[in-house]
């Protein structure tokens, strides 16, 4: 199936949301400058008062190698998501620091940006329209055949989700942040409606984790 992140958890009543809903990842953003960032100290708290079954998520831009692992340690999270202009030799030193899973994305402007992320030496690659966060939508007919497993983002929300879901290259997982807000808050009845489209679409195939 089908899996879904929600990102940019920042306060306990969204971790309820998330608890009561269930998404497969939740993320936090311990980018300094982006409206959703948090402190790892704080994201280690919102964490433990997660139900178990949801993954972590901590997104990062051109952070320092050991700054990335002291927030994956101190926070707890499972995966570790880049967003700015890593390379695979930052990968590879990474993976020296943490065992954490690794999501590098990549910013689709022209076809060969996707074909570049397919190549990329990360877990997961996830493809998007803009910087972190900014909720800008792609133009998806770049992607073409994609042979791995791929996150998508950017500008996701329960009302064109049906247009995801119908792309030939099937995403792994769907990313939303803003997407699903409200008055800059995680918004319960756009999440359960953004979950409930992607967990009932028929046409999905089978996916591992």
């Amino acid at each position: 199936m089908i899996k879904v992140k929600i990102c940019g958890i920042c306060h306990e009543v969204e971790v309820g949301i998330m608890n009561e809903l269930m998404p497969d990842y939740v993320g936090f953003v311990f980018i300094p400058k982006n409206r959703h960032f948090v402190a790892p100290e704080y994201a280690a708290l919102l964490r433990s008062k997660l139900r178990k079954g949801i993954q972590t998520v901590g997104v990062f831009a051109n952070e320092s190698l050991k700054t990335v692992a002291m927030c994956a340690e101190v926070s707890g999270i499972n995966l570790i998501q880049l967003h700015g202009n890593e390379t695979g030799e930052y990968i590879a030193s990474l993976r020296e620091y943490t065992r954490c899973k690794i999501i590098k994305v990549y910013k689709v402007i022209k076809p060969i940006d996707a074909e570049k992320a397919m190549y990329s030496t990360a877990d997961y690659v996830m493809l998007d329209g803009g910087n972190a966060g900014d909720g800008k939508i792609f133009d998806w007919s770049l992607i073409g055949p994609v042979h791995r497993k791929f996150f998508l983002s950017g500008g996701l929300t329960p009302e064109n989700l049906d247009k995801a879901l119908a792309l030939s290259s099937q995403p792994y997982a769907l990313n939303v942040s803003s997407g699903v807000e409200a008055n800059r808050t995680k918004d319960y009845r756009k999440v359960m409606k953004f979950i409930s489209t992607v967990r009932n679409f028929k046409g999905q195939k089978a996916v591992s984790v």
